[in-house]
């Protein structure tokens, strides 16, 4: 018997640790980092491998749920121009051994805030959706599911625009050295 109770305990650990880990992801987001160029290497393929998965499950949900892909397509726009805007705000510090850099932080908490904001957003139309009885099909229309989606896609937008230009600057510092 108290197996069966093992996958709600998982998941209800998982629902409590994602508060600490938006902190921790901010935290992260903040800090100096010196740029690497193996490590730009990996951030970009696994973000194109999940941009394009992304998109594929976007396009296979709109089948679904109405306009999931235009809002995933335009999250993902409007995270890259972030990506672009958080580049020029990033504070670069090139040294002959090392090139180094800083993220906005105001730039950082926004795209941070907007994914929080979603999910909470999320959780609160679909319970109040459930709530109010509405039937199954329809419950998936209302729930949010595409604005969630569409933050989802800011957030891939955001970090795929932004590794591939520290990506640039750092091959532009061993180039320069």
């Amino acid at each position: 018997m108290p197996l069966l109770f093992l996958p709600l305990i998982v998941v209800l650990a998982a629902i409590a640790l994602v508060p600490i880990s938006i902190v921790q992801r901010y935290r992260l987001g903040t800090s100096r980092q010196r740029a690497r160029g193996w490590l730009t290497t990996i951030n970009l393929t696994g973000l194109t491998f999940s941009t394009i998965a992304f998109l594929a499950g976007a396009a296979f949900t709109s089948i679904w749920v109405p306009r999931a892909f235009g809002y995933s397509a335009a999250g993902l726009a409007l995270g890259a121009l972030l990506g672009v805007a958080g580049l020029w705000l990033t504070r670069w510090e090139h040294g002959r051994d090392a090139l180094h850099y800083t993220p906005n932080r105001l730039l950082v908490l926004g795209v941070t805030l907007v994914v929080t904001a979603r999910i909470a957003f999320g959780f609160w139309r679909a319970i109040h959706a459930w709530r109010t009885g509405i039937t199954d099909e329809a419950w998936w229309g209302v729930s949010g599911i595409a604005g969630s989606m569409a933050a989802g896609a800011v957030v891939l937008g955001y970090y795929l625009a932004f590794w591939i230009g520290v990506r640039r600057r750092y091959r532009r510092h061993l180039a320069g050295r």
